[in-house]
């Protein structure tokens, strides 16, 4: 073990989400790529008030190069202390794409993964999720899965087309893999991916809907609002997006 990322000043996302599910926010997560990129999120949530994740992809801990990461994250939090702001800091591991890398990142000091096995059949998913979140939570750090396919290119991994997710599956992954947190795929896209002009993003609102309705009734999760937010309708000179 290289780094506890309590060391670092850093938190895990447990409590950090149970707040913003409880008092009905949203939690930023953005990725960064290098010490100007993590120091403008940095000072953007710190002067907001907001607690913040941020997020490294395999492909970026490669390029600043492994020591190098837990280092700009401590410094994140050294600027938003020297800031004045108390605000919570995650670091977290963006589509980890194995156990073992999860589990090198974790040793380096994250305290939040993410474990992508979505492209994998429902069982081997379960079972890659939960190796990783076994020995993740042994150090009190949280980890993130995903069910279900999202469009778009990661680490020059490119997935063209959505697999939903299926409600009725939430519960059952969610119990047998034990992770604390869950990416769905609704319609949504990430990485590079972008839509054409006159393209309407279609989200499959009614299939969050059903997982909500599922975790509710499960797990106690509360009822989130959502907001869908036309980045076309941007009046730059106000700054405002209209929701």
């Amino acid at each position: 073990m290289r780094y506890n990322y309590k060391d670092l000043g850093l938190v895990n996302t447990r409590e950090m989400f149970e707040k913003a599910n409880k008092e009905g926010y949203a939690v930023p997560a953005f990725n960064f790529n290098n010490m100007e990129q993590m120091l403008a999120i940095v000072e953007a949530a710190a002067l907001k008030g907001s607690p913040v994740i941020l997020q490294c992809s395999g492909g970026a801990r490669t390029y600043m190069g492994k020591p190098v990461v837990p280092m700009l994250a401590k410094a994140a939090v050294d600027v938003a202390r020297e800031m004045g702001s108390d605000i919570p800091i995650a670091l977290h591991l963006d589509h980890g794409s194995s156990f073992e890398q999860a589990k090198d990142c974790i040793e380096w000091g994250f305290s939040s993964v993410m474990i992508d096995a979505s492209h994998h059949s429902f069982e081997e998913n379960i079972a890659e999720s939960k190796k990783v979140a076994d020995f993740a939570h042994d150090l009190d750090v949280t980890v993130e899965a995903e069910l279900g396919v999202l469009a778009g290119i990661e680490d020059e991994v490119s997935a063209e087309e959505h697999v939903f997710t299926q409600p009725h599956e939430v519960e059952e992954f969610v119990k047998a893999s034990g992770v604390d947190s869950l990416a769905i795929s609704i319609g949504t896209s990430h990485g590079a991916h972008k839509f054409k002009p006159g393209d309407d993003p279609k989200l499959r609102l009614d299939i969050l809907a059903e997982i909500e309705k599922e975790l509710l009734k499960e797990f106690g999760v509360k009822d989130t609002r959502t907001n869908i937010i036309n980045f076309d309708d941007v009046d730059e000179d106000k700054g405002e997006t209209n929701v």
